[in-house]
Parts: C-alpha cells; structure tokens; sequence
C-alpha cells in the first residue's frame, strides 16, 4: 500500500465534522418521532415543566441555584428509597427475601448518589453560603420528613422528631405512620423467628416507636446464620444486605458532617442544632448492632 494514499483512517487524526444536514438526514432515517402536538412528549412523562421551575432563589447571590437543586435532587432520591425501603419491608414480611435483596442493594446504590452529591454542594465556599444563609431563616434539612421517615423505617425512633410537621397534618400523618410501623431490623428478626432461631420475644413483639435496643439473644441468633451460611444461606445474604446498607448510610451521614464543617465549621445550622456538634453525635448511632457485633465473636 503506498504510504502517502493511505485510506484507512486514523484513529489518532482529527475527523471533520459531520456537516449539520448529514445529522438532519440521521435523524430522518431513523424515523425519530418529532411531532408532539397530539401526543405525550418527555417533558410530558416527567413533568418537567413543574420540577424545572420549582427553583425559586430568595437571594441575589449566584450560588443560592447549587444549594436549591442540590438539595431538591436529594429530596427526589429520597423518595425512591423510600419507595424500596418500604416494598422490601413488605417483602421480608412475606419471605420473599429475593425480591427484597433486589430493593436493599437498590437503597445502598441511591445512598452511594447522596453520599457524591456532597462533592457538588462541596464546591461552595464558606463567603458563598454567608452570603445566602440569612435568606434561609430556619428552613434546615434537619426538617426534611422525607429523611425522618427513612430514619424511621430504618429503626433510629425519636418521638421528638414528630414535632417538626405538627404544622402540617398531612405530613405529620405520613411520618407517624413510619414511626408506628415495624422498621426494616424489626421485619428481619421476626423473619429470623420464623425460620426458627432463637430470637428473643421483647425484640419480636414489642412497642414499634421505641429505639431498639441491641440483645445478646439477637447476637446469637445471627451467630448461628453466620456460622453455618450454607444452612441458612438467604438468612446469611440479608444480614450482608443490611450491613451494605448501614455502610452506605455510616457514608452519607460521614459526608455530610465533612461538607458541613467544610462551609460553615463550626457554627449552629439554620435549624437550630450545633451543627458539626450534632451530626457527630448522628455518627455514633448503629442501626443494626447485632450484624456488626458478632464479626468479633465470630
């Protein structure tokens, strides 16, 4: 082949630009469907109309739109993990652990876009958010029901947590509902009793709106799925299910307290909390104790 009429192209050389009636004519043969008016479009399917224009900044200042968006992709994330946190309680409560797996590895997956969306609002610095926070009153995500209820359904109980939503009876309902209702550990220790494990009664059958308590009797309990995985193998996956969950949720909560010290260090939040002082005292709290326990008896 002569070298200087090469025809074979080269990947390494720029290519020229496809000319603008080459992607009309693309768009043509490939039947794309460009006439909406008697038909449902995509801003029609996802209502974009409404969520694009709910951003509505009180302050002049250009970063307020970060703190906005950031916090309203958040909101929507958290609906959907209520979504699956809820259908996979029901679904423990049915022994359909299989379906419930699904959903649990789906809730750590969403935890994990929380836990990167601080890099975003992390971008902020700390003039930035000065120069906003006054605008923001004492409007906080401390007061965030969606976030409650997931609290909740995971099994952190605070009755105090209620009065945040007195004001609004709709919302109030919804998160005591949660808070009434057996949280995702209770489910699976009851589902442990059924498949015969010596789960303690005071942890199967007990007032749903207290904090759980951890139990020696729980431990062991998990100890016997543990040590014997191939006996009680779906048992042993739902225990690794939960401990993927409380790490991505250690990780959500972790990067939140970063970002927060980061742009505001230690002052008090809009919401009235210390700020740093109490989402570090939110570190310490374990949702599941029994599941991380026994790694050392083990």
């Amino acid at each position: 082949m002569c070298p200087y009429h090469n025809t074979e192209a080269n990947p390494n050389q720029p290519q020229e630009p496809t000319p603008a009636h080459a992607t009309e004519r693309i768009v043509t043969e490939e039947r794309a469907q460009l006439d909406f008016s008697q038909s449902m479009s995509y801003g029609d399917y996802l209502q974009l109309d409404s969520i694009l224009t709910a951003q509505h900044p009180r302050s002049p200042d250009h970063n307020e739109m970060l703190f906005i968006v950031q916090h309203q992709t958040s909101e929507l994330w958290m609906k959907l993990m209520l979504h699956e946190l809820g259908a996979a309680i029901r679904h423990i409560a049915a022994d359909d652990l299989q379906t419930a797996f699904k959903m649990l590895a789906r809730v750590s997956k969403i935890m994990e876009q929380l836990v990167h969306a601080w890099d975003v609002l992390a971008t902020m610095t700390p003039p930035e958010y000065s120069a906003i926070r006054p605008y923001l009153v004492n409007s906080s995500g401390f007061q965030s029901y969606q976030y409650r209820c997931i609290e909740f359904a995971l099994g952190n109980k605070n009755a105090a947590m209620l009065k945040p939503h007195e004001h609004r009876p709709e919302l109030l309902a919804m998160v005591q509902e949660r808070y009434q209702s057996a949280s995702l550990y209770d489910e699976a220790l009851r589902l442990l009793a059924r498949r015969g494990l010596a789960v303690p009664a005071s942890h199967t059958e007990r007032d749903w709106t207290q904090p759980y308590e951890a139990s020696d009797g729980v431990e062991q309990a998990w100890l016997t799925v543990y040590r014997d995985p191939k006996a009680h193998w779906d048992l042993y996956q739902l225990g690794e299910e939960l401990t993927d969950l409380e790490d991505a949720f250690r990780l959500w909560r972790f990067r939140h307290l970063t970002t927060v010290e980061r742009v505001i260090g230690f002052k008090r939040g809009t919401g009235g909390t210390g700020g740093v002082s109490y989402l570090r005292k939110m570190l310490d709290v374990v949702l599941f104790p029994e599941i991380w326990r026994l790694r050392t008896d083990l």
